[in-house]
């Protein structure tokens, strides 16, 4: 199980580390009596941190049990998904390109 955390392109480096941490803490709130979301949260909790484009990211807001956060920073602009965890996402999660910093 995991919880994918998926990041615009267009969001700086510096603040992805800390709207991540947001992300996986706002996810669980919104979950935590979700039975998926006990398991993980009991067991070894994987997240991964991916980054897509603004048409993938306004595809991604239509798939089920997700949060959507904003940035305060960034005029509130939405920035991330964070999406429940569970055993089996659609096929799309598995090309998602993982998020590393490009060192701006």
């Amino acid at each position: 199980m995991k919880m994918y955390i998926i990041i615009k392109d267009t969001i700086p480096d510096k603040l992805v580390p800390v709207i991540s941490a947001h992300a996986s803490l706002a996810c669980y709130k919104r979950f935590e009596n979700n039975e998926d979301m006990i398991k993980w949260i009991n067991g070894i909790f994987k997240k991964v941190v991916c980054v897509v484009d603004e048409i993938s990211f306004d595809s991604f807001k239509n798939e089920a049990d997700s949060v959507l956060l904003t940035e305060s920073s960034l005029d509130n602009k939405e920035v991330c998904l964070a999406f429940c965890p569970r055993e089996e996402y659609p096929k799309k999660f598995k090309y998602l390109k993982m998020w590393t910093p490009q060192n701006n």
